[in-house]
């Protein structure tokens, strides 16, 4: 807390007048405001790392269309599934544009099929559909239609799945999320900055007379913003510190959550959607950004409204005064 004497010197005359705070010392209010801009920047930064998690997401989806696609052969009778996986295949490696292909084997495809159906499946009793995943040259890639083709002419219970319809779904939804997620982040701003507007009119109240006296006197205003400015600098760069470490201590859990149970269905969904949960250099950078912008921000809207009180003051008559 910046302390004051009670008048500038040039006014004092030979003597100071015992310090007195222009802005009032810790009190109920300055912690009630110190814990909402905490809460507000840990929600700002859950938006934020969330907004960064799925952004990334959509780019890897993105990126997977081009480097893999499916083939999928389904059961029928009288057909021998491990030839046609073989013949599939090969069909697959020798296509210019493929790089690999390889067949989902009955462990991997067994754990595809647990969440739904449960551990323990013999796959020989139920007619479960089989995969060969075909690894693409994103530089050169393949013609799928003349894939697709070859591989009904091959096996006519094949077919090909490229993944473009489902995955551009989710990449529109994505976007959608990170649009939802900025307009949030908006949202929390404005809050914040309501917030310290009158938190700042209520700190000038409590402490009017002083206030007056220091201005009429000869004080700039400038002086005073300046005091206002330093103590709810302090308080938001305290708060937004608060709230932002403990966001990332959510994301640092959730992500050795998820790491500890990889082989659980439940991670595997997870990892799925928002891959390893971890936000990276660019979520950590952003919420520290957050941070130093919160603490700013407060400080600069405080000095504001000290300004615009300040000129309300010298607006009113002796008599209201």
């Amino acid at each position: 807390m910046t302390e004051i004497a009670a008048a500038p010197a040039a006014v004092a005359g030979k003597h100071r007048a015992r310090p007195t705070p222009i802005v009032p010392p810790a009190n109920v209010a300055g912690r009630a405001l110190l814990t909402v801009i905490a809460i507000m920047t840990f929600l700002a930064s859950l938006t934020l790392g969330a907004v960064t998690l799925v952004a990334d997401t959509a780019a890897d989806w993105q990126s997977q269309i081009a480097r893999e696609v499916t083939i999928q052969i389904r059961p029928d009778d009288g057909l021998d599934m491990a030839d046609a996986l073989g013949r599939i295949e090969a069909l697959a490696r020798a296509t210019p544009g493929v790089t690999g292909a390889q067949t989902l084997d009955d462990a991997a495809t067994a754990r595809l099929l647990e969440p739904w159906l449960g551990s323990g499946l013999d796959l020989d009793d139920l007619p479960v559909p089989r995969l060969v995943i075909v690894s693409i040259d994103e530089s050169s890639p393949p013609d799928f239609t003349a894939l697709a083709a070859a591989v009904r002419a091959s096996v006519p219970q094949a077919s090909l799945d490229d993944h473009r319809a489902w995955v551009s779904r989710l990449v529109s939804m994505a976007h959608a999320t990170v649009l939802i997620g900025v307009a949030i982040l908006a949202l929390v701003m404005v809050a914040t900055i309501l917030t310290v507007v009158f938190a700042t009119r209520g700190a000038m109240s409590g402490n009017r007379h002083i206030i007056e006296v220091l201005h009429f006197v000869g004080a700039r205003g400038t002086f005073i913003a300046a005091e206002f400015q330093r103590h709810f600098l302090r308080l938001g760069l305290l708060g937004a510190l608060a709230g932002g470490v403990a966001a990332l201590l959510v994301f640092l859990l959730i992500g050795r959550w998820t790491q500890a149970n990889q082989a659980t269905p439940e991670a595997d969904q997870i990892s799925a959607l928002f891959g390893s949960f971890a936000i990276g250099w660019t979520g950590y950078g952003g919420v520290l950004f957050l941070i130093v912008l919160i603490g700013g921000l407060t400080a600069v809207t405080s000095r504001w409204t000290v300004t615009r009180q300040l000129a309300a003051i010298d607006m009113l008559s002796p008599v209201e005064r």
